[in-house]
């Protein structure tokens, strides 16, 4: 057994039900900030700019955006969940580290802690998984 299926075999017996609803409320914020990057694209496009990391800013947004909105979606249903999470990674330690920082560490600084806490949850539904109340659980029953 490698360490991937070490990690996840851990994840499955160690996943409590109440984790269900952390990942579902998850899921439903990403796809939310998803729907207002595309809303308000304008506001991403000049944090993206900002950050000088010579990306093309209109595949940027695109990406952010596409991957909040689907990955969100998938998180929020359970499905292919570790996958979804650890797509959202990337966009979160940016949000974290490059972003957000600028601002300072202060409890007035929102949304660094909110994307810290994003992150967090993130990585951890990436270890552990969908849970029993998921897509991937309910497949995994129905397949027998």
């Amino acid at each position: 057994m490698n360490m991937m299926d070490r990690i996840e075999h851990w994840g499955d017996t160690h996943h409590p039900a109440w984790m269900d609803i952390v990942r579902i409320a998850l899921g439903v914020f990403l796809f939310a900030k998803g729907i207002s990057f595309i809303s308000d694209t304008t506001k991403l496009s000049h944090l993206v700019t900002g950050l000088d990391f010579h990306l093309y800013t209109v595949t940027a947004v695109h990406y952010v955006a596409f991957a909040h909105i689907f990955g969100g979606f998938l998180i929020a249903m359970g499905c292919l969940t570790r996958i979804a999470s650890i797509i959202q990674i990337p966009i979160l330690l940016t949000a974290v580290f490059f972003v957000n920082i600028r601002l300072g560490f202060s409890y007035l600084n929102s949304e660094l802690w909110l994307s810290m806490i994003t992150l967090i949850l993130v990585i951890t539904f990436a270890v552990v998984g969908s849970g029993r109340f998921s897509m991937d659980e309910w497949m995994k029953n129905h397949d027998k």
